[in-house]
C-alpha cells in the first residue's frame, strides 16, 4: 500500500472515530445544565418532586412551603454549576427574551454573607419593566411588569446565571409577553381535544402539542457586516448593488458545509447539548451562506423556549466564530429569505399521534 493510500485511510479512520468519540460526549452532556427530571430526582425531597410532577402533568398548585423546598433545591444545583446569580427569563413583545439578574447573596440580620433563594423569589418577581411594549392598557402608575413561574419548562444554567422560564403580565393580569398566550392556548387545546378522544379512547387524559422547528439562518464575516451600517442596525440590507453570484445553480443548496461553519455549527451544538436542546440537522441552505438547523420535536412550551434561547446562544458563538448572524427573513433582495418553519401534531398520553394518517382495515 502506498504511503498516500495509507495517510488517506488513516484520515479517514480519525475522523470516524472523532465521529464516534463525539456522539458519545454529547449523548453524555444532553441537558447537564437544565434542572429537569433526572436533576429534580437527585436534589428533591420526593414530596417537592411529586409536586411539580403534578404541576406539570396535570396544573396542580404548588404549596408555598414546598416552593421554598425547590427554591432550595435549585439554589443548591445552580451553586455546583458555577451561578452566582439568577433570573426570571421571559419574553415581552420585543421578540427577543429579556432578564434580570439578582445574585444568590444576601446578608443576615447579624452581617455574615450567605447565599438565599427562597420560593417567593423562586415563584414571582417585579422587573418593573414599565418600558417594554404594553398595547396601552395600563397607565403609568400602573407600570409594573411581574414574572411567574412556568414549571413546564425547566430552569437551566447558562453562563454564570440560573434561568427561570417565567410569564410575564401586568399589573390588571394581562398578557404582557408571548408565552402566557401560548400557555392558554395549549391547555384549551387539551382540554378540547381529550374531550374528542374519549369518544374513542377512554384511557386519554391528556393531549399534549408538539412541535419540531426549523431555524434557518445567514452567517456573514463579522468585519464586513461591520462595514455595513444598514445591517447592524436593521439586520437585513437596504441598499447597495446584488451580488456577482446569487443562487442561479443552487449548487449551495446541501453543499459541502465549509470548515469555517462547521466549526461554528460544531461549537453551537455543544452549547445547545448542555442546555437540553435536542438539535439533530444541519445543512446548506439554498442561498449563498445560508443555513438551517432542526430539533427533534419536543412538547410546544418547551419547544418555543429553546428556539427563543437558541437565537440568543447562536449570536454569542457566532462572535467567538468572528461571524454574524441574521435571522431577517430578507436580509438579501433576489435570494431566498430564511424561514423558521413550525412541523406540529397532537399527541396523547396513551402515545397516539393524533394528526398521524391511519390505515384503515
Amino acid at each position: 500500500m502506498s504511503a498516500f493510500r495509507f495517510n488517506a485511510l488513516q484520515e479517514t479512520l480519525n475522523r470516524n472515530m472523532a465521529a464516534i468519540e463525539e456522539t458519545k460526549k454529547r449523548s453524555a452532556l444532553f441537558g447537564t445544565n437544565v434542572f429537569n427530571e433526572n436533576t429534580m430526582r437527585q436534589y428533591m425531597t420526593k414530596e417537592a418532586y411529586i409536586s411539580v410532577i403534578n404541576a406539570v402533568e396535570f396544573g396542580e398548585k404548588i404549596d408555598r412551603k414546598i416552593a421554598d423546598q425547590i427554591a432550595v433545591s435549585m439554589k443548591d444545583w445552580a451553586l455546583s454549576k458555577g451561578a452566582t446569580h439568577y433570573t426570571h427569563w421571559f419574553q415581552p413583545l420585543t421578540g427577543a427574551t429579556a432578564e434580570k439578574h439578582d445574585a444568590f447573596f444576601d446578608i443576615t440580620d447579624g452581617g455574615a454573607a450567605i447565599e438565599r433563594f427562597d420560593g417567593s423569589q423562586l415563584v414571582q418577581q417585579e422587573p418593573d419593566a414599565s418600558s417594554f411594549p404594553h398595547g396601552g392598557i395600563r397607565n403609568m402608575f400602573e407600570a409594573r411588569g411581574y414574572t411567574a413561574w412556568d414549571p413546564t419548562s425547566p430552569a437551566f444554567v447558562y453562563g454564570t446565571t440560573l434561568c427561570i422560564p417565567t410569564v410575564f403580565v401586568s399589573y390588571t393580569g394581562d398578557a404582557l409577553d408571548n408565552k402566557a398566550p401560548l400557555l392558554r392556548a395549549l391547555q384549551a387545546v387539551d382540554e378540547a381535544a381529550t374531550a374528542v378522544c374519549k369518544y374513542f379512547d377512554k384511557n386519554v387524559a391528556k393531549v399534549t402539542a408538539t412541535l419540531g422547528w426549523e431555524q434557518e439562518y445567514f452567517l456573514i464575516d463579522k468585519a464586513l457586516a461591520a462595514t455595513r451600517p444598514d445591517i447592524m442596525m436593521t439586520g437585513r440590507t437596504l441598499l447597495g448593488h446584488s451580488s456577482a453570484k446569487g443562487q442561479q445553480l443552487d449548487d449551495h443548496y446541501f453543499g459541502t458545509i465549509p470548515i469555517r461553519v462547521m466549526n461554528f455549527m460544531r461549537d453551537l451544538e455543544q452549547e445547545c447539548m448542555l442546555l437540553g436542546i435536542p438539535v439533530k440537522t444541519r445543512h446548506n441552505e439554498v442561498a449563498p451562506n445560508q443555513f438551517e438547523l432542526a430539533p427533534i420535536f419536543e412538547e410546544a412550551n418547551l419547544a418555543v423556549d429553546h428556539n427563543s434561547l437558541l437565537m440568543d446562544v447562536m449570536e454569542k458563538v457566532a462572535q467567538r466564530h468572528h461571524f454574524k448572524v441574521l435571522f431577517h427573513e430578507k436580509p438579501f433582495e433576489g435570494i431566498n429569505g430564511s424561514g423558521k418553519h413550525n412541523n406540529w401534531s397532537l399527541l396523547s398520553n396513551t402515545g397516539t399521534n393524533l394528526l398521524s394518517l391511519v390505515k384503515l382495515r
